[in-house]
């Protein structure tokens, strides 16, 4: 499961390291079949939560999930879990808005929300397997 959530958040600051360098570089995200969907997104006024982009936000998040292997087992499934969770709450909260009030999908978005809800579920996992022996 750590090597999982390694991989898993390994991409995850890819995707999000890539929508943070567009958002300061000024520049358009790449979208499959054009249409604007991930242009009309990343500048909402849901990009940014208090003056932060979002893309930050996940990167950091991301990283943070990365971190958490680090952390002695216990610790590193307690943390892991609290991060993905609360990812996973926040990326479902932004799908409902690109969906209902921004009228678009972003399909980098996308992948960061199944990547985040993977995270939580191996983070679930881990925390409701056994601890590994010393």
């Amino acid at each position: 499961m750590r090597i999982a959530t390694a991989v898993l958040a390994t991409i995850g600051v890819a995707v999000a390291g890539y929508l943070t360098w567009v958002h300061y570089a000024g520049l358009e995200p790449f979208c499959v079949g054009g249409g604007g969907g991930c242009e009309r997104v990343q500048s909402s006024e849901y990009a940014a939560l208090f003056g932060i982009p979002v893309a930050v936000l996940g990167l950091g998040g991301y990283l943070a999930l990365l971190a958490t292997l680090a952390l002695p087992e216990e610790l590193s499934r307690m943390a892991a879990g609290f991060v993905a969770l609360t990812g996973a709450a926040f990326s479902l909260y932004l799908t409902y808005v690109e969906i209902a009030e921004i009228q678009a999908i972003c399909q980098w978005c996308v992948v960061s929300a199944v990547l985040m809800l993977a995270l939580a579920g191996v983070s679930g996992a881990r925390l409701s397997s056994p601890a590994p022996s010393a």
